[in-house]
């Protein structure tokens, strides 16, 4: 069984100074890397921009220091953007707060269940959609910024439908001066990588778009004209007591455990993608734990719903971070960036800050995945993918994820039922089966039926369609196949057998595997039929068939 142990006690055995060097060295670039991201989707989720650093600071730390991968590096995501503009929206940062504290609890239950082999069980169909979902509803949301689009009407739209609508209803108020700002700092993002991949190109269409503002005294909107009180406070204790009411923690489950979700299901695919990359095996369970203590520190500080950062992560390992020592680096450069650098924030044009969202929004959106899947999946799959997908962006992802997954699972029974078969032997010499009723005599007055496929609630009636003669004295349930019986098919087949009993049928029962038998020694069935009608051959079932005809 899988060990709750944090990485970091286990690293630390073998840790050599040259590692810390380079650790050091990985913490400070990704720390940089994560300075614009997370003001960026910290004002993308609706809160002040310190509220993603305070976020990467203690997330990032509490995850490296408890977390089950060597590598991950956690803090806020375009994922959770959308989710947490919408709640604030809706319930202000106190219901955030309360949403984000108990999805920390979530996560902190699940690793203790040792959930964390079970969220690989989310069809990939449903991830692929929502990620998808999540980078339209993204992008669509920042066009306001890029294009400096001022609301005139005093709209303040949450849903992707409302804000296209405000967008079109004051299209007319287009900043030219901004889109301009925008374009240059996106052709920044897209070009500066083939100069450097050493510094991110983030940092560059940062200072380059605040120096062009400062300079030409252009009229755009920055951080520090929509957020003049940022300040480069450390982050303090903000939970009070009275906040957690019952109402508050009823209204907020469903998110909770949406963000509960979403955490688990992207810190383990980065932990995956972690593992990859430089040959080793996470702790997923340890994982969840981590990052439900993080999710309830970040909160109680003042910061978003946090989760590990696959591209963080990854130019971590790029960067030569091999233990969560870097991870621990990353926040406390962060904690000397926001006390040293955060008044100099308030410089950045809120377009350069919807162009490095606009490239985020690319980078997850996996649109090559997405088509790739409509081309090559069955139709069923293809349903639950753009389904997924279209909820997200019309409605959200609570409706998304609940509806993706009940029709995931409706259409996974159908399938399995279509497998499932319950067929009577035909007499007809078939050489490429060595059991096959060619090469064994059926003894008279006895039929022999073979199940194929798991037997469970819907597949159950099948077991109903065994038909029998008028002059049978004997039935032989061959179950080779049968994997799986659950409590809806085991009484279906109680009641077949019922059935049976009052014609005066003996029912005798072939090769039951290991699951069904214990099904039906529980339910009496066994004791019911008898020990010596379970035969473990279909030969010695016959035998015992000829001997109850007789």
């Amino acid at each position: 069984m899988e060990k709750l142990k944090p990485k970091l006690f286990s690293v630390m055995k073998t840790y050599t100074k040259e590692q810390f060097i380079k650790d050091v060295i990985a913490g400070i670039i990704v720390a940089i890397i994560a300075l614009p991201l997370s003001i960026a989707l910290a004002i993308a989720s609706g809160v002040g921009p310190t509220a993603g650093i305070y976020t990467a600071i203690i997330a990032g730390f509490l995850v490296a220091f408890l977390g089950g991968s060597r590598v991950q590096i956690a803090g806020p995501t375009a994922a959770f953007a959308t989710i947490v503009a919408g709640i604030v929206a809706k319930d202000g940062t106190e219901g955030l707060m309360v949403a984000t504290i108990m999805a920390g609890i979530l996560l902190i239950i699940m690793g203790f269940l040792r959930f964390g082999n079970l969220l690989k069980y989310i069809p990939y169909t449903i991830t692929t959609g929502f990620t998808a979902g999540i980078a339209v509803t993204l992008f669509i949301g920042q066009i306001k910024d890029f294009c400096g689009v001022s609301y005139q009407h005093g709209e303040k739209p949450i849903e992707t439908a409302e804000k296209i609508e405000a967008l079109f209803a004051n299209i007319g108020t287009v900043n030219v001066m901004a889109v301009v700002v925008g374009a240059i700092s996106l052709a920044i993002l897209v070009l500066w990588p083939k100069v450097s991949k050493k510094i991110p190109g983030s940092l560059i269409a940062v200072i380059v778009s605040a120096a062009i503002v400062k300079i030409f005294a252009l009229d755009v909107n920055t951080i520090g004209s929509l957020y003049p009180d940022i300040s480069n406070k450390l982050p303090g204790f903000t939970v009070t007591m009275s906040t957690f009411t019952f109402e508050n923690i009823r209204s907020q489950f469903s998110n909770a455990l949406t963000i509960a979700l979403l955490a688990g299901i992207e810190s383990l695919l980065s932990a995956v993608v972690a593992d990859s990359m430089i040959n080793s095996k996470h702790r997923s369970n340890m994982e969840l734990i981590a990052q439900g203590v993080a999710n309830m520190g970040s909160a109680c500080f003042g910061g978003i719903p946090a989760t590990g950062a696959i591209a963080r992560t990854a130019a971590n390992i790029k960067n030569g971070g091999k233990t969560p020592i870097a991870g621990m680096v990353h926040s406390i450069t962060l904690v000397l960036v926001l006390v040293l650098l955060m008044p100099y924030a308030k410089m950045i044009p809120m377009p350069c800050i919807a162009a490095i969202l606009f490239q985020v929004a690319y980078n997850m959106c996996g649109w090559r995945n997405f088509v790739a899947l409509c081309k090559s999946s069955p139709k069923s799959d293809i349903l639950v993918l753009v389904l997924t997908f279209a909820l997200t962006v019309i409605f959200d992802l609570v409706v998304a994820i609940e509806v993706g997954i009940v029709l995931a699972a409706v259409l996974f029974m159908k399938r399995m039922s279509d497998v499932t078969e319950v067929e009577g032997w035909k007499y007809v010499d078939d050489e490429d089966d060595p059991d096959s009723i060619s090469l064994r005599v059926v003894p008279k007055h006895t039929l022999v039926y073979e199940i194929s496929g798991p037997m469970f609630f819907a597949a159950a009636d099948k077991i109903a369609k065994i038909a029998v003669n008028d002059d049978t004295k004997c039935l032989v349930l061959r179950m080779r196949s049968v994997n799986a019986l659950d409590a809806t098919a085991m009484h279906s087949l109680e009641q077949v057998y019922d059935g049976f009993e009052k014609r005066g049928i003996n029912v005798v029962l072939s090769h039951v595997n290991e699951q069904p038998k214990m099904v039906m020694d529980k339910s009496g069935f066994t004791k019911r039929v008898g020990e010596k009608n379970f035969c473990n051959h279909i030969d010695d079932a016959l035998k015992r068939a000829d001997e109850l005809a007789k």
